[in-house]
């Protein structure tokens, strides 16, 4: 079989047509024979056994009859009508309905003629009938590739209503496999399917489509679900090598004054291992020839920051700029204030460019930022701005970077003649599936340790009816001199209702706690940049003790007097924005507080998520029980949802083999770089074959 034979568009195939292909090409995405020898089944069922209508049970099991129509009728409805059909055998009769569709049923289904019918059975009044059933000649049944097991194909309703039934993808998947001799060429070499014991392309296609044994179904599937993720891994890892070889970045080659400085006088505390081994990583790109592309991955307070800091140091000590982008105000400010303060010994020109800089002040930061004149530069995505040039930007920090979209990040790159080192931090931790198949073309650290003398947080869970017992413990909290967050949830669709339930909620703190003895102040997303400022910054100098806020907050605030963190209606949050918001507390010396507030009503999901918020600290664990609660794409968030459209592995249940493809495709690679070892041949074809028909496997963003 040629190998291009695969990219014949789907309107060729017998038995498709074009308003069909047009149908499959809308509906599934398949354009190619291709797509569709990957249009994999999602569940099987047993089409061994045939039942007879007498002998049928008031349960909703899929069955299957064989018997004639005898006649239709037609039943008025409150809406439309519906299609009966009288469906008979030696032992009885039952009903065949349908609610739609039901010209294409006319024309197309032949009186006194053998069917097998297909589906659910409902039973009524000691009648059955089985709705929208899936309807073969038994002649044509009986001549078909036909396995015990039989696959069910993802479908819409669109595609139902036009009668493209599962039997009917079954048929064309049919033809593929008459078309070809069942044959298709190998995608692996020799050397893995012999170690792996796994079967040849073709037996696993043919099995996955038509399994002959359960045994041979799970071989088929644990073979192309290795394939998969091996060709993920092999994809991502020779981007890596690749962006190592070709991008050239400027070798930093001298630790000078600054950091020395710095480290040696200036250091605030002393740095955790996790600290120095991170640094020692950076170090080591920072003076290859390589541009650094680094993923910076640590909890909540565990110190990233004074890591960007002194990888900043490095960049100034070799005379290039660096800058530090952060997705809002809020937090750029804060990267500001506390660089300020770390920086105020060492004679540096720092600046902020946000949104809201005055036009004045733009213009001399614009021109000192071409002389070369301003050495670090933190701010929002003004940084993008077409006006905003650097002399000779050397490192660029990207913070909470899933919040930037892939062509934001490639503007910042191409404000310089050759791209800078890139050092991309994270709160939210990512779990090592996930970070494997997104982004696995990063080099990845992980600050895994809290600073010396944090005490972790104390989490509970608390209804409703506790809330007296909340309020007394915050006055008791407020008397130590300590502040307070609560935290409303912010739901675009419902702003309303959350704006109401802030007010309301600010409303009802303020009759427990009047002033004069008592401030609070209020953030929300309707306020004024000037007048959310404001508010903070009351906070931030203690003149308030309470802080009532919507998810503004959820990163990066940092005031170490707040020790308690009350978040309501904690069930409508997700896990990691749970953990981001505790994260707002714990920064002092003092033991810190997080009460997650509900009602009764818990679906298990937030059971689950307000089990796991109670149980552990550990932002890494809490990541993979979120991965495993809403998967890969809602983590990722809307920017980055289409990262893995799998089409048979789930990153999640197939964790084993997602290692074993990493660690083979890194292994090939070590010993054959460019794939070009005979035994190698099969895997390098399928590799261009990969990157030249793009829509086939589109899984990297």
């Amino acid at each position: 079989m040629k190998s291009n034979y695969l990219q014949t568009p789907i309107d060729y195939l017998k038995g498709v047509g074009p308003n069909r292909a047009d149908l499959l090409r809308k509906e599934l995405g398949i354009h190619t024979y291709q797509d569709l020898i990957n249009l994999f089944p999602n569940r099987y069922i047993d089409r061994t056994q045939y039942y007879k209508i007498k002998g049928l049970q008031p349960n909703t099991a899929e069955i299957q009859v064989i018997g004639k129509i005898t006649k239709f009728t037609e039943v008025a409805q409150k809406r439309g009508k519906r299609l009966v059909a009288t469906f008979v055998d030696d032992t009885g009769a039952m009903e065949l309905v349908w609610f739609r569709g039901q010209k294409w049923i006319r024309e197309n289904l032949k009186l006194n003629t053998k069917y097998v019918a297909f589906g659910k059975t409902n039973a009524f009044g000691g009648k059955y009938s089985m709705p929208h059933p899936d309807l073969e000649p038994l002649e044509e049944h009986e001549k078909n590739m036909r396995s015990a097991m039989q696959p069910v194909y993802p479908s819409t309703e669109k595609l139902s209503n036009k009668g493209v039934s599962n039997r009917m993808i079954s048929k064309i998947m049919q033809q593929i496999f008459i078309d070809t001799n069942g044959r298709f060429v190998e995608t692996l070499s020799q050397n893995i399917l012999s170690e792996l014991k796994l079967i040849s392309k073709s037996e696993a296609l043919f099995n996955i489509h038509f399994p002959k044994s359960q045994e041979l179904l799970s071989k088929a599937q644990f073979r192309l679900k290795f394939e998969e993720l091996f060709y993920i891994q092999l994809q991502l890892i020779i981007k890596n090598l690749i962006h190592k070889s070709k991008i050239k970045g400027f070798p930093f080659d001298k630790v000078g004054t600054y950091f020395n400085t710095f480290f040696k006088e200036h250091l605030p505390f002393d740095l955790t291992g996790a600290q120095k081994r991170v640094l020692k990583e950076i170090r080591a790109d920072l003076g290859s020839n390589a541009q650094m592309n680094r993923l910076l991955q640590g909890d909540v307070g565990s110190g990233k920051t004074i890591v960007a800091f002194m990888s900043t140091l490095m960049a100034l000590d070799n005379g290039f700029q660096a800058c530090l982008m952060a997705p809002t105000e809020i937090l750029s400010v804060q990267h500001y204030n506390g660089l300020l303060e770390l920086s105020k010994d060492l004679n540096i020109s720092i600046e902020i460019l946000t949104g809201s800089t005055k036009t004045s002040k733009r213009k001399i930061i614009h021109e000192k930022l071409e002389s070369g004149e301003l050495q670090l530069l933190i701010g929002t995505h003004a940084l993008l701005e077409d006006k905003v040039k650097f002399k000779n930007l050397g490192l660029a920090i990207i913070d909470e970077q899933h919040r930037f979209g892939v062509a934001q990040r490639s503007k910042l790159w191409h404000k310089n003649t050759s791209p800078p080192h890139v050092l991309v931090m994270t709160a939210t931790p990512i779990p090592r599936t996930l970070a494997m198949s997104v982004y696995g073309d990063l080099d990845i650290s992980i600050i895994d340790e809290l600073p010396p003398g944090r005490k972790s947080i104390k989490t509970v869970h608390r209804y409703d009816k506790n809330r007296l017992n909340v309020f007394r413990f915050i006055r008791d909290e407020i008397k130590l001199g300590r502040q307070v967050y609560v935290v409303y949830p912010l739901i675009k669709e419902n702003e309303k209702m959350d704006y109401k339930d802030l007010m309301d909620g600010h409303e009802s703190l303020s009759r427990d706690f009047p002033m004069p003895e008592y401030q609070i102040s209020i953030v929300h997303g309707k306020m004024k940049p000037a007048d959310k400022e404001y508010e903070m910054q009351r906070f931030i100098k203690g003149e308030t003790q309470i802080m009532v806020a919507t998810t503004v907050i959820e990163v990066g605030v940092n005031v170490p007097n707040a020790s308690v963190m009350i978040i309501e209606s904690a069930e409508r949050f997700g896990l990691s924005q749970l953990h981001q918001l505790r994260g707002r507390v714990g920064r002092g010396a003092e033991q810190s507080y997080c009460i997650l507030m509900t009602g009764y009503k818990l679906s298990q999901d937030s059971k689950k998520r307000l089990e796991t918020m109670v149980k552990t600290n550990d932002g890494f664990e809490i990541a993979e029980v979120d991965l495993r609660l809403r998967g890969p794409g809602d983590i990722m968030g809307t920017q980055q949802s289409g990262v893995l459209n799998l089409k048979i592995a789930d990153i999640i249940k197939d964790n084993d083999i997602l290692q074993h493809a990493r660690y083979h495709a890194k292994n090939i690679l070590n010993k054959d770089k460019s794939l070009s070892t005979p035994e190698n041949l099969p895997i390098l074809n399928t590799y261009k074959s990969l990157s030249k028909y793009k829509n086939i496997w589109n899984y990297i963003s």
